[in-house]
């Protein structure tokens, strides 16, 4: 699965390689929600379908192989345990929207599932952090309890754990001297911003990002990214991209505004009634 969002990776493509550690390995035991499915040959996967009970999915389709989304729609819809089904994918990937069409389905405009925002690297400013605070990378096991502890703080309730958050880091292409957090003067942390770097793209994504609610309003989040940014840049990374919640949370995309990135794409969903 991987493979295949690096092979066709572009501004144009809703996955990174990093999101989908992420998303598949955040929390344990889901496994069975997740029907997945993969389509291709002679050694190279084409086209994948990511289901989530009862009725979501999510694909990622080669555009020279525009003829499986049908056949992706197909596997997805027979799997269905729902009488309406939806579809996500990035409004730029023109083939997508082909099949959904030609499969009956029906563009929900007014709900942007996630914004796609980008910045390029090159004029970075400085990272800046309140006196007694630090900001850095994770520099080990004895830093994972923490780095969780403040994950759950900012995404209560979460079902992030240590076992679940050792599953991410034992995934490529995490680095931990891309997982950066803000140290408050107490020892905890108090915000994060977890980096991953596709080299082959020259691009990192920003995921997930979050401060503990006792430290926000400080900018705390925004020296995370800017640090997680450096650290990017300086192992190859050209440009960084982020997906904000869209209508549902205009707060996050404000941040990143305020640290340079822009809107380019979102992320959409269309529907059809199957039963």
């Amino acid at each position: 699965m991987q493979r295949l969002a690096q092979r066709i990776w572009t501004p144009a493509s809703r996955w990174h390689i990093g999101d989908l550690v992420w998303d598949r390995f955040q929390h344990v035991g889901r496994e069975p929600e997740w029907p997945t499915a993969l389509w291709g040959g002679s050694g190279e996967v084409d086209a994948w379908g990511w289901m989530w009970h009862p009725g979501e999915l999510g694909l990622c389709v080669d555009p020279a192989r525009a003829e499986l989304v049908p056949e992706v729609l197909d596997w997805f819809e027979s799997r269905a345990r729902a009488e309406e089904v939806t579809v996500y994918f990035l409004d730029r990937e023109e083939h997508i929207a082909a099949g959904l069409t030609r499969k009956g389905y029906v563009s929900q405009e007014e709900d942007a599932y996630h914004v796609h925002m980008m910045r390029e690297l090159s004029d970075l400013p400085s990272p800046n952090v309140p006196d007694g605070f630090k900001l850095r990378h994770l520099q080990g096991p004895q830093d994972i309890a923490a780095r969780v502890a403040v994950h759950r703080s900012a995404f209560h309730p979460s079902r992030v754990t240590e076992e679940s958050y050792g599953n991410v880091r034992n995934s490529w292409p995490y680095r931990e001297d891309l997982d950066w957090v803000v140290e408050a003067p107490d020892g905890t942390f108090a915000a994060f911003c977890l980096m991953w770097l596709d080299e082959a793209n020259s691009v990192a994504e920003l995921e997930p990002v979050g401060a503990h609610p006792d430290y926000r309003r400080l900018g705390l989040a925004s020296a995370a990214c800017l640090g997680a940014m450096r650290a990017a840049s300086e192992n190859g990374a050209a440009r960084a991209i982020v997906y904000p919640p869209g209508r549902v949370d205009p707060v996050p995309m404000k941040l990143y505004a305020s640290i340079g990135f822009q809107a380019y794409a979102r992320t959409v969903r269309w529907v059809k009634r199957i039963r």
